[in-house]
């Protein structure tokens, strides 16, 4: 689970994000055949997706506003309604990276957690969590436009 250098798993251009759901890892291609390879959490079972799509942008300390279903699950999020602001207790965490498919947004994100014991499971509701520090990583190292791809 812990951050490393890696030989890259398949062959795919230099700052390609690969998230492998069945290994909980995610992996940015860093070039030469070598890649960053992290811990993850991914979605419960009926939460998770496959598929693809780009980085549309990055966000430092984001702000969390639950969708509608999500509110329809959990109804005391509606407290959040409005949104949260970015902090240490926001569920998006320090970084959030926002993936979009054919220019539309997925509302799926790769983000930070306050919530670190999750890495390695199946624990949210579809997206991408990551440990604070390596979201931090992740995010120095993407840009915008990078693809995206989860299997």
């Amino acid at each position: 689970m812990y951050r490393r250098r890696v030989k890259a798993p398949i062959d795919a251009p230099r700052g390609t994000i690969l998230v492998r759901l069945a290994e909980c890892h995610l992996y940015m291609f860093t070039g030469n055949q070598e890649a960053i390879r992290y811990g993850v959490g991914i979605g419960k079972e009926g939460y998770s997706w496959k598929g693809g799509g780009t980085i549309n942008r990055i966000r430092s300390w984001p702000r969390w506003t639950p969708p509608p279903e999500m509110i329809r699950r959990t109804p005391e999020l509606a407290d959040y309604s409005e949104g949260m602001d970015g902090g240490i207790s926001n569920p998006l965490g320090a970084r959030a990276l926002y993936i979009f498919s054919g220019g539309n947004d997925t509302l799926y994100r790769i983000h930070g957690t306050p919530e670190w014991w999750s890495i390695g499971s199946a624990a949210s509701s579809g997206c991408i969590r990551m440990i604070n520090q390596d979201v931090i990583d992740l995010a120095s190292r993407a840009v915008s436009g990078a693809p995206v791809l989860i299997t």
